[in-house]
């Protein structure tokens, strides 16, 4: 990340009659950076995305694309900004290459060089062998997929995927997952709204989370984490002598508590994995055999409940 800003939003709000849809929301994502958006359905991570991309008029706050101050009518913000909707954006009855050359004409590309993005797209979304096909003949992946080639067309300056693997096969969304993280690893800024915790984990530098269409908490997965207040817990598969061994570990300052168990130890610990290595040495000191180790670390799904007292897929 250079740590340019390349989306600034301050104070987002947006009301719909009596309902408050999003209520104060701001972020910023630098180039190179993914940025996601975590939370439940109906939290208003659409609806802010919709105008950061300047496709929803606010009610308050500000957005800045690239430097370009952002509304329904601003032509240079949003001309820095590739837009995959959660809803497929693709005509059923022409072939992906149709498509795109479609798309790429929009955007004002001259015709060979759209020609040259469009095989380029085809390649980096792995739908080449199938781009002379009807798009109505293509899997829920395969949409998909063409649905972010689309937003790539024009190399923007930062992509918006709202939602980009819903309804898609493991298969196919693991190839999304690696598109996205590529893409960052170009320098494009990525905003990634998402309702599942595993790929907030996997491809985000920064998550911010939201709930009823407020941003409750943001940062990176560690610092998240260490809002819970809880360790890594370690569950030890141990004979021997293990209320001693037990006794030992509690003595170290990085062991929050640690207990005999029928079959071994339990413990709770700080950075587990660097402290593994103390841990199974005091074990042994203490004449313990270790069988096996399992290590469970706090993650964003237990942040969430942590700060809304409900799981995210309530």
């Amino acid at each position: 990340m250079t740590g340019a800003p390349m989306l600034e939003c301050h104070g987002l709000r947006l009301r719909y009659g009596d309902l408050t849809a999003v209520d104060g929301v701001g972020f910023h994502i630098s180039t190179g950076e993914t940025y996601g958006l975590l939370g439940p359905n109906g939290a208003g991570k659409t609806t802010t995305i919709s105008m950061v991309a300047g496709l929803l008029d606010r009610d308050a706050g500000e957005v800045t694309v690239a430097g370009e101050p952002m509304s329904p009518h601003a032509v240079r913000a949003k001309a820095a900004i590739g837009y995959v909707p959660q809803d497929l954006a693709i005509y059923p009855d022409l072939s992906a290459r149709e498509n795109l050359m479609f798309f790429a004409r929009l955007y004002g590309m001259p015709t060979a060089d759209a020609k040259r993005r469009c095989a380029e797209v085809l390649a980096l979304t792995g739908l080449t062998d199938r781009a002379g096909d009807q798009t109505k003949k293509y899997s829920g992946g395969m949409k998909r997929r063409l649905n972010i080639g689309i937003g790539l067309l024009h190399r923007p300056k930062l992509l918006i995927l709202d939602e980009p693997t819903v309804g898609v096969d493991p298969q196919s969304r693991n190839a999304i997952l690696e598109s996205v993280q590529d893409l960052s690893g170009e320098g494009m800024a990525v905003l990634y709204t998402t309702h599942y915790m595993e790929e907030a984990e996997r491809l985000c530098d920064r998550v911010g989370i939201i709930d009823h269409g407020k941003l409750i908490a943001e940062g990176t997965r560690t610092e998240l984490v260490s809002m819970v207040g809880e360790g890594d817990r370690v569950r030890l598969l141990a004979a021997g002598n293990l209320a001693k061994a037990a006794a030992e570990l509690a003595g170290h300052r990085w062991v929050r508590q640690a207990g005999p168990t029928d079959q071994g130890i339990d413990l709770v610990v700080e950075d587990a994995r660097g402290n593994l290595p103390a841990i199974l040495t005091v074990t042994a000191a203490a004449g313990t055999s270790v069988r096996s180790v399992e290590v469970t670390e706090p993650d964003l799904e237990a942040v969430f409940l942590h700060l809304t007292g409900r799981a995210l897929r309530d």
